[in-house]
Formats: structure tokens, sequence, C-alpha cells
């Protein structure tokens, strides 16, 4: 069986438990229902399914920076720090929209 394609997918996130930064450059991804956090290498920071994931825009911070909390642990999202290619205020959009849209497709 293959996978199926990610809903979301964004590289070069730092992504940060407050009050220490985890990875400057990991991953971010929203596949069949699960959202994954992953360093650059690949290993799982956490996961959990999309329904019990909480996102919305950081407070105090650029337009670029998502508060997350899964399995109890707030995470702070910054996109676009490695990928000039995407605008991070973009990216961020997606983001929420994908967690935002999973979340309710699935109740």
């Amino acid at each position: 069986m293959a996978m199926a394609e990610p809903e979301f997918r964004a590289t070069g996130v730092r992504i940060e438990r407050w009050p220490r930064s985890l990875t400057k450059a990991g991953q971010v991804l929203i596949r069949d229902g699960k959202l994954e956090l992953l360093t650059s290498y690949g290993r799982v920071i956490d996961s959990a399914p999309i329904r019990a994931v909480r996102a919305g825009k950081a407070w105090f911070t650029d337009e670029a920076s998502t508060a997350l909390t899964v399995n109890g642990k707030r995470y702070r999202l910054t996109m676009g720090q490695r990928n000039r290619r995407t605008d991070p205020q973009t990216l961020t959009g997606r983001f929420l929209k994908a967690v935002h849209g999973a979340g309710a497709a699935e109740d």
C-alpha cells in the first residue's frame, strides 16, 4: 500500500518547545489525519492525530510563527527559516488551514 501524499509539508521550520529551540531546520507533515514534527534528519519530535492538535497564531511574534499544542506540549513553529522561495506568512496560513481543515473533516 502506497503512502498518501501529505496534505501539508514544510521544511526548514524552526521548532521550539518553550523556552528552548529543538531544531532550526525541522519538518512539519500532515498526512493521513496525523501531524508529525520532525528534526532535519527525520527523527520524530512529536506526533498526534490531527483532531488532538490545537494551532493558532502565536501572540507577540511575527506573522510566520504559529503556537501549537501536541499531546499537551506547547510548541512554537516559525515557517520559512531556510526556504526563501515561499513567503513565510503564506506558508503559515496554509499550515493553519490544513490543521483546521483536517480536524473538521474527521468530525
